[in-house]
């Protein structure tokens, strides 16, 4: 059958260069003795020939775009079931792996937050991600506290995960060329299996110190209330992008304190 046409609306940019899809493949190293791969968005399966070249793994693929599908099945039959047609984001992972898998994929840039945010939601099962992404993205991913990239996806995802920037890509090796520059990451399971603090309320802690990151803590937090001693402490003279993981941790208690009190 004829190559899957790119569509703007699912955010397809096709990977055409075999060098580069070989070398995001070899970026993974599936820790722990863990067999199974999902690979999200696959397309016309550019990086799944080369990990269906590696027999020790156990790929599935997953993807929204029904004419990819059928090129699949056609291309890949001996993929059998374990070709998938579904939004990654709905699909009740469970049904799919009855305990860990990997992740790889060329991810749409218009849904790869989300992406990461379900990674989140499932981090005892995914030890590892590799993946492409766009490059401003991937530096925010990426980025140590202090660095004007570091955001709120940084500290979620560096909670948990240690992330790599790997390498940078081009616009010119894919099928339509993005406007942007892409690059490849990897994340790897860290030993935090939980936070030291309640996870919800951290998660709520991030997301509103970065929602004006100009200002400092004291402004930022301002919604909780927080007493007059407790604010004066010299964390609230920070703005979020000078706290660690760590720190965030901590805040995260003294907040939950002083609502208990």
């Amino acid at each position: 059958m004829s190559n899957v046409r790119p569509k703007k609306h699912l955010g397809q940019h096709f990977l055409v260069d075999q060098n580069i899809a070989m070398k995001i493949v070899e970026q993974l190293t599936l820790p722990g003795g863990v067999q199974d791969v999902l690979e999200i968005g696959p397309g016309m399966g550019v990086l799944t020939q080369y990990l269906l070249q590696h027999k020790e793994y156990r790929t599935t693929v997953v993807d929204i775009d029904r004419e990819s599908i059928a090129y699949l099945q056609a291309h890949f039959p001996q993929l059998g079931d374990r070709i998938i047609s579904a939004d990654f984001l709905k699909t009740d992972l469970s049904t799919l792996f009855p305990g860990k898998f990997a992740v790889i994929g060329n991810f749409p840039y218009n849904i790869s937050s989300q992406i990461f945010f379900k990674v989140l939601e499932h981090r005892d099962v995914v030890p590892e991600v590799v993946c492409m992404i766009q490059k401003e993205v991937a530096e925010r991913l990426a980025s140590p506290p202090g660095s004007k990239a570091y955001g709120i996806l940084s500290v979620l995802l560096q909670a948990f995960y240690t992330i790599d920037y790997k390498f940078t890509v081009g616009e010119k090796v894919f099928n339509p060329p993005p406007k942007v520059k892409s690059a490849v990451i990897s994340l790897v399971r860290n030993n935090v299996e939980r936070l030291a603090c309640d996870e919800k309320l951290f998660q709520k802690v991030v997301k509103l110190s970065f929602g004006t990151r100009r200002k400092t803590l004291r402004n930022s937090l301002r919604s909780y209330n927080l007493p007059p001693e407790v604010q004066a402490l010299p964390v609230f003279d920070k703005r979020a992008e000078q706290l660690s993981v760590q720190d965030f941790v901590e805040l995260t208690q003294l907040i939950e304190q002083n609502l208990k009190e």
